[in-house]
């Protein structure tokens, strides 16, 4: 096994929980709060797997020139305090998540040079590629594991333990 299947069997596990943590949300919960004493439009469940998805899709970029994120998203993750123009459905959200994760694995499977130097953002020191790659895992990993522990309190069960990714194309 490669280096590349290991990373993608990790990562795309982390997609796959956030992607089964957007299914399992019923539709009275796609806007509350999972987070009573924050600002509430930056803590409802949509919001934050919105939030998850945009940098996904932003930080398997090899540069911040030219990003943008498929419509009919906008780049309102950059701007301090804005929030996107409207709610988000879960069908888009989970439309994202199929263009992040296919973004995910076709980059981890291209991978020649894990410890070339890479820089995203340009407020930030430069990282190598495999070094940014578990900065982006660990922070899907951790939106993920926040709806699905909201999902525990509010409904009483949150989805399971995904150990290794599911084969390509597969995601629904």
């Amino acid at each position: 096994m490669t280096w590349n299947e290991i990373i993608w069997h990790q990562f795309g596990a982390a997609i796959d929980m956030l992607d089964n943590a957007i299914e399992a949300c019923p539709d009275e919960l796609w806007q509350a709060r999972l987070f009573p004493d924050s600002i509430p439009e930056f803590a409802e469940f949509w919001c934050i797997a919105y939030h998850c998805l945009f940098w996904l899709d932003f930080y398997l970029s090899e540069t911040a020139e030219n990003f943008a994120p498929p419509a009919p998203f906008t780049l309102s993750e950059f701007e301090s305090g804005e929030l996107p123009e409207r709610v988000y459905s879960k069908a888009e959200l989970r439309e994202y998540l199929r263009y992040g994760r296919n973004k995910c694995q076709s980059r981890i499977e291209s991978i020649t040079d894990f410890m070339a130097p890479q820089r995203v953002r340009s407020d930030w020191p430069e990282m190598s590629v495999a070094e940014m790659l578990l900065y982006n895992l660990r922070h899907v990993q951790e939106h993920a594991a926040q709806l699905s522990l909201f999902l525990g309190q509010k409904v009483g069960s949150a989805p399971g333990w995904v150990s290794k990714a599911r084969n390509k194309g597969t995601a629904e």
